[in-house]
């Protein structure tokens, strides 16, 4: 395995959203092979629990980004966003423009667990956000950004009531894509990782030999 090549892949593929090209189709055989290589993820028990909802039809994308983009402009006026950041801006611009994005896909679960134990909470979403991720990371091995969403969750049974979803099915996160325009992407910016590693204990570094 080329591992040059899949350490970038796994360190440059970021939440795109200025650089998404929303005039340029997305042909299906292209969402569907990442999907296949989504569902190749790791799900609880292998029950594979997964269903992927694929929306291109302009009046649904048109009813999916007016619920996204009112949950966002309540989140951006709650002051939890800091208007005038980069990363405020673009998601403000994806924000403003979510409909014209060509392909959306919600990852969902089957089981509902908002009154359940943590094992449980944990477990349903471990075993579908793997299967988003590796989706945006065969996107981005082709060319295609994407970015990780899931504002829309706070309306989500108005969502689920656009889309048909049964009652006893969990929205995870949702997934706008298109191919990205300009040139590559670099790491982005992060706190040194031994500041947030801990050995054997919280609080506790590696000792060294």
């Amino acid at each position: 395995m080329d591992l040059e090549t899949t350490d970038k892949l796994l360190t440059t593929t970021r939440s795109v959203r200025k650089r998404l090209d929303l005039t340029r189709p997305v042909e299906p055989e292209v969402i569907e092979r990442c999907l296949e290589i989504a569902a190749q993820s790791p799900s609880g028990s292998n029950r594979q629990g997964w269903h992927f909802v694929v929306i291109t039809e302009p009046e649904l994308r048109q009813g999916i980004a007016a619920l996204y983009h009112r949950a966002f402009m309540e989140y951006f006026g709650s002051g939890r966003a800091a208007p005038g950041s980069p990363v405020a801006e673009s998601a403000l611009y994806l924000a403003e423009r979510f409909h014209e994005v060509p392909v959306l896909v919600l990852f969902c679960y089957e089981g509902r667990v908002e009154t359940g134990p943590p094992m449980a909470q944990a477990g349903l979403y471990g075993s579908i956000l793997p299967a988003a991720w590796s989706f945006m990371l065969a996107l981005r091995a082709r060319g295609l950004g994407s970015a990780w969403t899931t504002l829309h969750l706070r309306y989500e049974r108005e969502a689920a009531a656009l889309l048909g979803l049964p009652e006893n099915v969990t929205q995870a996160a949702l997934i706008p894509v298109a191919y990205a325009t300009g040139g590559d992407f670099r790491p982005a910016k992060r706190e040194p990782v031994s500041e947030r590693t801990h050995w054997n204990g919280f609080g506790k570094r590696r000792e060294e030999e």
